[in-house]
C-alpha cells in the first residue's frame, strides 16, 4: 500500500529538478555578465571574480543535486511501476501509471483513457482505490 504522498514523489523530484535546472540558467547568465562586464584590456577587479568563481561553483553544486535528484528519480518510477503493476484492475493501472509515472494532470489523464471519460471520473476512481487499500490494513 503507497499512500498519496508517496505516490506523488516522482512529479514532485521531477519539479525540482525543473527549478534547479531554471537555477542553474540563471546563474550561467549572472556568470556570463560578470565576465564579460569589462573591456577586455582593463584590469579585472578581485569582486568579479569572485562573483564568477562563486557562480561556477554553485553551478557545480547543482548539477551535483540535479544528478542524485535524477538517481532518486529512477528508484521512485521504479517503485511506482512495481506498485501500479500489483493493482488487480487494468482501468486503475492505466490511471496511477497516466498520473504518478508518467506525471500527467487529470484533465490529460481522462483525455488519453478516451471517450466519454472524465477527468472527475478518473480522479474519483484513484481515490476511491486508495480509500480502498487504507480500509484493508
Amino acid at each position: 500500500m503507497m499512500t498519496l504522498k508517496e505516490l506523488s514523489q516522482l512529479y514532485y523530484l521531477n519539479r525540482e529538478i525543473e527549478m534547479d535546472g531554471q537555477r542553474i540558467a540563471e546563474l550561467r547568465a549572472k556568470a556570463e555578465n560578470a565576465s564579460t562586464g569589462q573591456l577586455s584590456d582593463m584590469p579585472k577587479s578581485p569582486n568579479m571574480e569572485n562573483k564568477l568563481e562563486r557562480y561556477v561553483a554553485e553551478m557545480v553544486d547543482l548539477e551535483v543535486i540535479i544528478h542524485a535528484k535524477r538517481q532518486q528519480c529512477i528508484h521512485e518510477q521504479k517503485r511506482l511501476e512495481r506498485y501500479i503493476a500489483y493493482i488487480d484492475d487494468s482501468l486503475i493501472r492505466q490511471v496511477f501509471t497516466l498520473r504518478f509515472v508518467d506525471g500527467l494532470d487529470w484533465v490529460q489523464v481522462a483525455s488519453r483513457m478516451g471517450a466519454g471519460i472524465t477527468d472527475r471520473y478518473v480522479q474519483n476512481v484513484c481515490y476511491k482505490y486508495l480509500g480502498r487499500q487504507t480500509r484493508l490494513m
